[in-house]
């Protein structure tokens, strides 16, 4: 195992001494090191005239091992070339012993009651731990224990697992929608133009349910595809839809019997290539012109927001997927 002083042997011959250069003739570069601490202090800088008192007190600042408990050994690599008992030389300045840079000051702490003995400065492990009761911790408010027991009152399913699955659907639906992408299945907007998870409706008549009519071309049996759903919206008006909060012109609103469920549409010629068409559907019948490809789109009227929407510099193109949507073709 390679030693501190063994590595402090190869620096001084990779470099040669060249370290010390350009040191002050009345300085001198020592390292400080101790019989209780692993720690070692590396080029401290001292002045030559710096007596020996001055010395252990910088010592004592810098291990908590008082003056009179200090034994000081001046040491090149592994001699002895000096051994300053306590309270001896005290008076004496470091000119005085032709120390040179590089050499190190070892301090023996003789007190029996040293702070530092036994590794209590620096063994971590020494350090008792703060711990608390299962029953005081049950006790306590605000802990993610107390959290999950609120949870769990809410919904008896609740478990971290299932939570942690949420959050990660629910951040996922948000980024597509910054993007512009369509909402995953599961996932819409509220009034307010949030990205929100649809719960599941519970109903004891599912056989009403299960029959259904889930096509119907003139959209009546759809509330979201009715005439109501586009009222307001006239073709010239700027607006802005969701998702994306992407803005346009309206070029056309009415039935498109060919796409989905039928029922009524709002054509949209974007500011920006991120529709889906250029005002022609699917079967080829075309019902608004757009400047190219991708700056149409059929919306429905839900998704629509009319106003003063004044065209803007999209720094970053959106990206669409090309999958239908029910509510965007």
């Amino acid at each position: 195992m390679i030693n501190q002083e063994d590595i402090q042997a190869l620096k001084n011959y990779v470099t040669s001494g060249s370290d010390y250069r350009d040191v002050h003739d009345d300085t001198l570069i020592l390292d400080l090191s101790h019989s209780n601490l692993k720690q070692r202090h590396i080029e401290i800088r001292f002045d030559k005239h710096t007596t020996i008192s001055s010395l252990r007190d910088k010592i004592y600042q810098k291990t908590g091992t008082w003056p009179q408990f200090q034994h000081l050994q001046f040491k090149s690599g592994q001699d002895i070339l000096w051994e300053i008992p306590p309270g001896t030389d005290s008076e004496r300045m470091l000119g005085y012993y032709s120390l040179y840079h590089g050499m190190s000051c070892h301090c023996i702490d003789l007190d029996p009651h040293s702070g530092s003995k036994g590794g209590q400065y620096e063994d971590t492990s020494l350090v008792q731990k703060y711990q608390i009761s299962e029953e005081d911790y049950n006790k306590r408010k605000g802990t993610l224990r107390d959290w999950a027991r609120q949870q769990k009152a809410k919904d008896e399913n609740f478990s971290f697992a299932k939570y942690a699955k949420e959050r990660r659907e629910i951040m996922e639906a948000k980024r597509q929608a910054k993007l512009g992408l369509d909402l995953p299945a599961g996932f819409e907007f509220d009034s307010d133009g949030n990205v929100v998870k649809v719960e599941e409706e519970t109903t004891q008549d599912t056989t009403t349910n299960n029959n259904k009519i889930k096509d119907n071309d003139n959209g009546d049996n759809d509330d979201s595809y009715k005439e109501e759903t586009v009222h307001g919206i006239k073709v010239g008006m700027r607006c802005q839809v969701r998702p994306g909060d992407r803005r346009g012109t309206v070029a056309f609103v009415g039935q498109v019997p060919e796409l989905g469920n039928g029922g009524y549409w709002v054509g949209i010629v974007f500011d920006e290539p991120v529709g889906k068409t250029d005002g022609t559907t699917k079967s080829g019948k075309k019902y608004f012109d757009t400047p190219g490809l991708g700056y149409g789109g059929f919306v429905r009227g839900k998704n629509v927001e009319v106003g003063d929407f004044p065209v803007r510099d999209i720094m970053e193109e959106l990206d669409t997927d090309d999958d239908d949507d029910d509510d965007e073709i």
